[in-house]
């Protein structure tokens, strides 16, 4: 299938979360601007607490008590039809998206089955609730065969989860999320709990089904070495804000904020010369406690004057021009701090 890298299917515009109110509220997504283009697998990383999950589950409006959306705006592109926000939708409006339009995979999928209930009931039931002018028989044809084109046979569809693999429970959600064809799937950690093998046998099912049905993909994960390989562009995220994005084979080749530069030789090189892991020194930041200037500095090997009292800007940078990427690091806007 031709994918248009350049026409966008969903625009994240200045989204802010915050967890709590007032004074004492923890400010967990900050200022964040991503767009997914349509049949793009657009990746997102960072260590654990950097605001990856929130981010999804606040473009989704799925976001839980205390998590408030403070600003922003999610601009969603029906193919055919109108922009509109998500963020304005009324509750009726927001059910009929979700699934149809935007589906979302979540952080510890094998458990999101229930248990007392078949996987044959639990599909049927999302195909039910958006597509109810269908037949019976047209949604078990629908479920089987979405269950085939993830990899399971027809006849599991009477099974319990507990009488299904990890792997195949994980393929079920993924198949659950794409049977009404949406347009947007976002994957939060979905493949954490599989060994490295069902790892890349998922992933890759996963980008030859976006190939056949054009969906484009929001991957999110802490293990960059995933996204290098399987992502069209990657998003590396922060202390609640994104620090870099850039096409997954320009990051891979030379990463130019020092953070997503630790994220890659935090992993072994699977060919080529060997290298040595340095990893990254130190821990994530305190989000209700956030270093002045740019977050990363006090753990950051290249920090200098500007970097603990000014916070940069995320925009293209002045030593790569020409690129298609950006990065929110005073080194690379050298001319601004000396202007």
């Amino acid at each position: 299938m031709q994918r248009d890298l350049k026409a966008p299917v969903l625009e994240i515009k200045n989204f802010n979360v915050d967890y709590g109110l007032g004074e004492e509220s923890v400010q967990a997504v900050r200022d964040v601007t991503l767009t997914l283009h349509r049949g793009e697998v657009l990746g997102l990383a960072g260590e654990s607490g950097s605001g990856k999950s929130t981010l999804a589950y606040g473009i989704t409006r799925l976001l839980p008590p205390p998590g408030v959306i403070s600003g922003g705006s999610v601009i969603y592109h029906p193919p055919g039809d109108q922009p509109y926000d998500v963020m304005a939708l009324t509750n009726a409006e927001l059910r009929a998206f979700r699934w149809a339009e935007t589906s979302i995979v979540f952080q510890g999928a094998m458990n999101s089955l229930n248990p007392v209930h078949k996987v044959s009931t639990q599909m049927l039931d999302v195909i039910r609730a958006h597509e109810p002018q269908l037949s019976q028989q047209a949604r078990v044809a629908r479920a089987q065969e979405m269950l085939k084109l993830v990899g399971i046979s027809a006849d599991r569809m009477d099974a319990f989860p507990h009488q299904l693999s990890g792997g195949m429970r994980q393929r079920v959600m993924i198949g659950m999320a794409l049977v009404l064809e949406p347009q947007v799937v976002i994957m939060d950690e979905p493949t954490t709990a599989l060994d490295v093998v069902m790892q890349r046998q998922i992933l890759a099912q996963l980008v030859q089904l976006r190939e056949r049905i054009g969906f484009s993909v929001l991957f999110i994960t802490h293990d960059l070495s995933l996204l290098v390989e399987f992502s069209d562009r990657i998003a590396i995220m922060y202390g609640g804000r994104i620090v870099e994005s850039a096409r997954a084979a320009d990051l891979y080749k030379q990463a130019l904020h020092p953070y997503s530069d630790g994220l890659l030789h935090s992993f072994p090189a699977l060919r080529g010369p060997r290298r040595e892991l340095t990893g990254i020194p130190g821990s994530p930041p305190d989000l209700g406690a956030m270093p002045s200037g740019c977050a990363f500095h006090p753990r950051c090997p290249k920090a200098f004057d500007p970097c603990a009292d000014t916070m940069p800007l995320l925009e293209a940078p002045t030593t790569h021009p020409g690129e298609d990427r950006n990065v929110a690091c005073w080194l690379h806007a050298v001319e601004r701090v000396r202007g």
